[in-house]
């Protein structure tokens, strides 16, 4: 799951001597969010698509003000670029190694496919958000809640977080759902956010849907 496994290497680095015109072209064959800017023969930053709009022509020089400075090394794991993806509104994440050479980049659409073999994304099921004070927050005694009721515990994640209380958001199977609430009612678990009914259907059939709250967090 590192960087370096799914860099692609087919999309060019502009300079800022570059044209516009070559960048909005490159931007039209690619389908991209951003394009990427190299200075001096090291990574500069990225520049979004709609800046290369606002100018008739010239250099990319001209919109030097509108980088933004963003990249990935090449030796994080993937799960570091979801909040790069999400952050930057972007579709796209250059690669460097550390001397900030452009190596190549990585696109939403390769992380999600990579994803999307985990259960936790892959297994239909249900989606629950609890509540718990932060002093009492533990995941194994979440997973053992749902496992006691016979159901499975597919993963989850921390979707907020202050100094007083925790909520975890959970992917479980649709097992025995409405015990799974009384359970959880029970080890004074507040319950926040459910995408299941009482009667057991599986409401959750969009799994894209479920990575997009993942991002968000």
């Amino acid at each position: 799951m590192f960087i370096k496994d799914y860099i692609s290497k087919d999309f060019p680095c502009f300079n800022l001597s570059d044209s516009i015109e070559s960048a909005r072209k490159t931007l039209e064959d690619f389908g991209y969010s951003h394009v990427f800017i190299k200075k001096s023969h090291h990574f500069y930053g990225a520049l979004a698509k709609d800046f290369l709009y606002e100018e008739d022509g010239g250099t990319l020089k001209e919109l030097e003000h509108q980088i933004e400075r963003f990249a990935i090394l090449d030796d994080n794991n993937i799960m570091d670029s979801i909040r790069l993806f999400y952050t930057f509104n972007s579709n796209v994440i250059p690669v460097i190694n550390k001397n900030e050479k452009y190596l190549g980049y990585i696109t939403c659409d390769d992380i999600f496919q990579d994803l999307s073999r985990y259960p936790l994304f892959s297994e239909s099921g249900a989606i629950l958000t609890v509540e718990t004070p932060a002093r009492k927050y533990s995941m194994t005694e979440i997973a053992n809640i749902v496992e006691s009721n016979n159901s499975k515990f597919y993963g989850g994640f921390i979707s907020f977080m202050s100094d007083e209380v925790v909520h975890i958001t959970i992917k479980i199977s649709n097992e025995n759902l409405a015990s799974i609430d009384s359970t959880f009612d029970r080890y004074d678990y507040r319950i926040v956010e459910k995408y299941y009914s009482d009667e057991k259907s599986d409401l959750f059939k969009d799994r894209f849907g479920f990575f997009q709250k993942f991002i968000e967090i």
